[in-house]
């Protein structure tokens, strides 16, 4: 009587773990594409900072304002994590805070920005 039980809990739990692994799999395919969308949409706003960072009409103020606070809440809290979701084998989060660091530090030398 044990062993029936002992069996029949076993395969229970095989077989609940077993079909368990394809509903995360599933979960990471439909999440694809809205991470997707969510990096266009950054990459998007990120090319217009630096189009404006690159526009001499732009004024002071206003680079002052992207290159220290606009520019990098949107790399780090929309840009970043999505480029690692989509291409973990490719970037790094140390990788991509250095680029970060680079461009911020090229255009606060260009235009003389210090940022509090």
């Amino acid at each position: 009587m044990n062993s029936k039980l002992i069996t029949t809990l076993l395969m229970i739990f095989v077989l609940s773990a077993c079909s368990k692994e394809p509903d995360q799999n599933m979960s990471k395919q439909t999440d694809r594409p809205t991470v997707t969308a969510q990096f266009e949409q950054s990459d998007e706003m990120i090319s217009k900072y630096l189009d404006q960072l690159d526009d001499p009409n732009t004024t002071l103020d206003d680079k002052k304002r992207i290159v220290c606070v606009d520019y990098p809440k949107e790399y780090k809290t929309n840009y970043m994590p999505s480029l690692l979701k989509l291409n973990p084998e490719n970037y790094t989060q140390a990788k991509l805070l250095s680029d970060l660091d680079i461009a911020l530090s090229y255009y606060k030398e260009k235009e003389n920005i210090q940022c509090p």
